[in-house]
């Protein structure tokens, strides 16, 4: 069997049996025609030396990029020796380059209320332009909801479930989700449902599609600016760190977290508990079940 004939059986299993995207597949298939160029021999009957000397030709690029690479072969091999192909899987033997994912920036309570005070202004009175009423929604959803960018400008009408309290998300992997809508969210929806072109297929439509993530980035920085806030540490990727983590700040529960970012694995929701020591503290003492019994000092004998 060729590489190409491995590979292409490799991705219809991924595609069929566990629902890969085709970001996914076609991620996939440049890392391993990529590997499979690299070496001298077959990639269907590499060895673990073979695969070693493959990795430390990865030595040049990003870490996440390396370790991206060595979990394709680990799951290409894996499907070989499940069909037979394989008497092992090569790649285990390969150390995971170690990976240290950066925290993510985060917005102060103070600016995000000054995005929405500058927001919620501009879309105050009887008739406001309709740009400002969108802007305030779509502030409320990435702040309020935590959508993905990508997520948000490509929200169909259709989205809308029930009496408004939730939306309906596809997201990574074709996924569907409901994300809880705030009373707030509900408001400005109600705002801006009539300032949509009547038959519009799109929630944020623009020209013949929706406003594109891009304009999206542009959007938010622009009124940034206008709110005095750094439109630098303005996007709509931070804002939705900024939901995960004041949400956490909040009480939030961390499964319940995952839920509605849309994440796959909780390893990835537990970067947003970078809280601070004295913050931990502080909830210890007013949420442990010990903070609502008796002051210890209290219950001692008098001397």
């Amino acid at each position: 069997m060729t590489d190409a004939a491995a590979i292409d059986r490799f991705l219809e299993m991924m595609a069929a049996e566990r629902g890969a995207s085709r970001n996914t597949l076609a991620a996939y298939r440049r890392d391993l025609e990529q590997a499979a160029a690299s070496m001298s021999g077959a990639i269907e009957t590499a060895g673990v030396a073979d695969l070693r000397q493959l990795m430390a030709g990865y030595q040049s690029l990003a870490t996440s990029s390396a370790a991206r690479k060595l979990s394709a072969l680990r799951q290409f091999y894996a499907f070989l020796l499940d069909e037979g192909d394989r008497a092992d899987n090569p790649a285990l033997d390969i150390a995971r380059p170690t990976t240290r994912r950066p925290l993510p920036r985060v917005l102060t309570h103070d600016h995000v209320e000054h995005l929405f005070a500058q927001a919620e202004q501009e879309a105050a009175g009887e008739a406001p332009p309709a740009a400002a009423v969108r802007m305030l929604l779509l502030l409320e959803l990435l702040y309020g909801s935590g959508l993905r960018a990508s997520e948000l400008v490509s929200l169909p009408r259709r989205a809308i479930a029930g009496e408004h309290e939730f939306l309906i998300i596809r997201g990574k992997g074709d996924k569907e989700r409901l994300v809880p809508l705030s009373d707030r969210a509900r408001r400005v929806l109600a705002r801006w449902m009539p300032l949509i072109a009547e038959g519009a297929i799109w929630l944020f439509p623009s020209g013949r599609s929706h406003i594109s993530r891009v304009r999206l980035f542009q959007m938010l920085r622009d009124l940034a600016a206008r709110a005095g806030v750094d439109p630098t540490a303005v996007s709509p990727h931070v804002l939705r760190h900024a939901f995960a983590t004041h949400l956490l700040e909040g009480g939030a529960d961390l499964r319940a977290l995952q839920l509605m970012l849309g994440h796959a694995d909780i390893a990835t929701t537990e970067i947003y508990t970078h809280v601070d020591s004295r913050r931990l503290v502080e909830l210890v003492n007013r949420r442990h079940p010990l903070a609502r019994m008796a002051d210890v000092d209290a219950l001692a004998p008098s001397s």
